[in-house]
């Protein structure tokens, strides 16, 4: 497991202005759930001083997605939308206490997210696909212009790096190659030469067979379980059809407001587990007659 900070825990357990915002004015969306994160960020704008009097976010992705989504609402409320634009993926993770290397990324998600409920607000045409920019990383449609803008924005120097901060790279690998081109590009740009290593060690496991996928599941339910149940809510794992892990939320997790971000945080572990991505999507179990 990552080494969280207690700031990041308490934003994950107990994250601020989670939720739909009722009298938002601005809406910025970014990622994808079958790209394992997503993010809403709702914006209550006052229309004569731009001032943000309102945050609120839905998000599905892990732990440190949920944290940073809340960290954010906390940071931009009460400032102008000028000076929430002056607000770095970097401010988000120092406001949690930093985040592990890998979990980079979701600052700067939350960054985006910002960018584009202000652009909404504005009535500006912004895309977190950057349309303009060549697709790099297939496998999480991470395209060019966002790698360049996060090593210049992160002072970034290596392939692990734009990994660890846009997920680029991150599962098959093919586009290291490209990544370390824009790498070269951007630090010849500030006087730096960029050496090309071996790609980074990654944790490629054997291929699991199909009961000690099952039993890695179970256990990150079992995992799971007690803190549901403290709250009178359960989790019951119902089916596995390949890369998708079907569950259902029972007691008090079944309807809550807080379902979605309950089962990202699971679904992040199930990844971490098994060694690849999968989807963890929920059902309604039929009652008995």
């Amino acid at each position: 497991m990552w080494d969280y900070s207690d700031t990041v825990k308490e934003h994950f357990y107990n994250p601020r202005n989670a939720g739909p915002l009722a009298e938002a004015n601005a809406v910025g969306e970014v990622g994808s759930i079958s790209c394992g994160d997503a993010l809403r960020l709702m914006l209550k704008v006052d229309p004569g001083s731009e001032t943000i009097l309102d945050a609120s976010f839905q998000t599905f992705g892990c732990g440190s997605a949920i944290a940073s989504s809340s960290a954010l609402t906390e940071i931009i409320k009460g400032r102008t939308l000028d000076e929430a634009l002056t607000v770095t993926n970097q401010d988000i993770a120092d406001y949690l206490g930093g985040l592990p290397p890998e979990k980079m990324h979701c600052s700067v998600m939350g960054r985006e997210a910002l960018q584009s409920a202000i652009a909404n607000y504005r009535g500006e045409d912004w895309k977190d696909d950057h349309a303009e920019g060549a697709l790099v990383c297939k496998c999480f449609a991470i395209d060019s212009v966002l790698i360049e803008e996060t090593i210049r924005a992160n002072n970034l120097c290596s392939v692990e790096q734009v990994t660890n901060y846009t997920k680029a790279g991150g599962s098959c690998s093919s586009c290291h190659e490209g990544i370390e081109e824009i790498l070269a590009k951007v630090m010849a740009e500030r006087g730096e030469s960029f050496a090309p290593g071996q790609p980074p060690a990654r944790k490629t496991p054997g291929k699991l067979s199909t009961l000690e996928r099952i039993r890695r599941i179970e256990d990150v339910i079992a995992r799971a379980r007690p803190n549901l149940l403290r709250d009178h809510g359960d989790i019951e794992l119902v089916d596995v059809e390949g890369k998708t892990i079907y569950v259902a939320m029972k007691g008090a997790c079944s309807g809550c407001q807080m379902e979605a971000l309950t089962l990202g945080g699971i679904q992040q572990q199930m990844v971490e587990a098994l060694g690849e991505l999968v989807k963890v999507v929920p059902v309604k179990l039929a009652q008995p007659a």
